[in-house]
């Protein structure tokens, strides 16, 4: 076997440590490291440039392909795909089926945060237009909603019902079907929180979870402004904090005595412990009936998936859309599911 050359030992080098990188993604879902839980962030950048790769040894009659495919095999059977494949969703009987939207609205503010923005009046109509079942908002300004924007949801709740705000990032959730109960979830030293109903749907009851958790506080603008450790500090008091929130959730998760469903903004991708903590057998809508890479969010141009409706065992998963809209930071989604017969 000829040696490699100089380029070629160069190329095996950065390939291993991609590899290495994706590796070790594939293992921080199921460990509690919030000090490398940040390469998670990577996964998709990662697996492109492992299959690149893959075919560049495969092209030039070389082993080491093996390398990168090895990890990617590693990869998928560990983590799954963060592609939808699904076809294309047939009619769908709404008589027996409830639709779910999740959508971080940013306070009514548009994607510019301004004050005075008339995306509030946008969105309203945009969930008019759509008609979900139930609507999950996080971030959601009370004040810039009047009491007739969603007279087709006769219950609701507003997490300021049970007290002051308190500086709480708010969540809201509108229904149109009963709600027999409702309540909070705090998080510890968090503006954040989580909040949960129990609907009452064709004669059974499904505990519905709308939440928000930490966020990274990233601005696209002031990264290169801020020295690295202190950038890699907060990241690392963020991601501590979302796995502290998402095993609040999961606790919560267990006990409840209802199907559920999980709703929310997690600040985080599929490929997080606090992703994993929080869905366990539940179904996730999106890699159930979505197609595509589902993004919900840009960050400095790169594309995420952090919003997610994820669901009971028990119920299918009829379809699943992603909302290609300039309303917000975060674009909404919607999942439609229904009870499974016994």
């Amino acid at each position: 076997m000829k040696k490699l050359s100089f380029f070629s030992k160069i190329m095996l080098l950065v390939n291993m440590i991609f590899s290495f990188c994706l590796l070790l993604a594939c293992i921080i879902p199921y460990t509690s490291s919030a000090s490398l839980a940040f390469v998670s962030l990577a996964v998709p950048l990662l697996v492109f440039i492992n299959i690149l790769f893959f075919i560049y040894w495969l092209l030039r009659k070389k082993f080491y392909f093996l390398l990168s495919l090895s990890i990617l095999v590693y990869g998928y059977l560990t983590l799954g795909t963060f592609i939808g494949f699904n076809s294309i969703n047939k009619t769908i009987n709404n008589e027996d089926s409830l639709s779910i939207m999740s959508f971080n609205s940013l306070g009514f503010q548009g994607k510019k945060h301004e004050w005075e923005s008339t995306a509030g009046d946008t969105i309203v109509k945009f969930i008019q237009n759509e008609r979900p079942d139930i609507v999950c908002f996080q971030e959601f300004d009370y004040k810039k909603i009047r009491s007739h924007y969603f007279e087709e949801y006769p219950f609701k709740y507003v997490d300021f019902e049970f007290g002051p705000d308190n500086g709480r990032v708010i969540q809201a959730v509108y229904s149109r079907h009963k709600i027999l109960e409702k309540g909070i979830l705090d998080f510890p030293e968090s503006s954040n929180s989580a909040i949960f109903v129990d609907v009452k749907y064709m004669g059974d009851t499904i505990r519905i979870y709308n939440l928000h958790l930490e966020s990274l506080n990233i601005r696209p603008n002031n990264i290169k402004k801020e020295r690295s450790d202190k950038l890699f500090g907060r990241l690392r008091h963020s991601f501590a904090k979302q796995q502290e929130q998402s095993t609040i959730v999961r606790e919560h998760l267990n006990n409840s005595p209802y199907k559920n469903i999980v709703c929310g903004d997690f600040n985080n991708t599929q490929f997080s412990n606090s992703y994993f903590t929080i869905k366990g057998n539940l179904k996730d809508s999106f890699l159930e009936k979505g197609r595509g890479y589902g993004k919900t969010i840009n960050f400095w141009k790169f594309p995420f998936r952090i919003d997610f409706v994820l669901v009971d065992p028990s119920l299918e998963v009829l379809s699943h859309k992603n909302y290609n809209i300039n309303l917000s930071d975060h674009e909404p989604i919607m999942a439609t599911i229904k009870i499974l017969s016994e």
